[in-house]
């Protein structure tokens, strides 16, 4: 029988900022295991180690910007399928059309409702 921490499902949350980061893991830390990334390089090495069962990704980060990541997350073999949903404080329609392009599973603004936050990852990882 798997323990109660073995059966969470484990989110990586990436973002330049810890104060973002630390919102993240405190609407989710009851249910899910959340570990974080300040940056696209420090994401990419995680996913790399253990994939996670879904990504929270910035767009605007420094170095690597959430669309890089995201395709070098779609390019990897092992991190191809995992979902990634894209956490901006940007919504206009260029983003939304070049995230779709880029094979994002959705979209929540910032600041992120805690409610549509569970509702779109719980969708996302049936």
């Amino acid at each position: 029988m798997a323990s109660r921490m073995e059966s969470k499902k484990t989110v990586l949350a990436v973002d330049d900022s810890p104060e973002n980061l630390d919102v993240l893991k405190g609407q989710l830390t009851p249910d899910y295991i959340v570990k974080a990334a300040i940056n696209g390089a420090v994401a990419l090495k995680i996913a790399s180690k253990r994939p996670p069962d879904i990504v929270l990704l910035d767009v605007r980060m420094p170095g690597m910007d959430g669309f890089e990541v995201c395709q070098a997350l779609k390019q990897d073999s092992t991190t191809r399928d995992v979902p990634v949903i894209f956490v901006t404080g940007e919504d206009d329609a260029e983003i939304r059309a070049a995230a779709t392009k880029a094979g994002v599973a959705d979209i929540l603004s910032k600041p992120v409702d805690p409610n549509a936050l569970r509702e779109t990852i719980e969708r996302c990882l049936i």
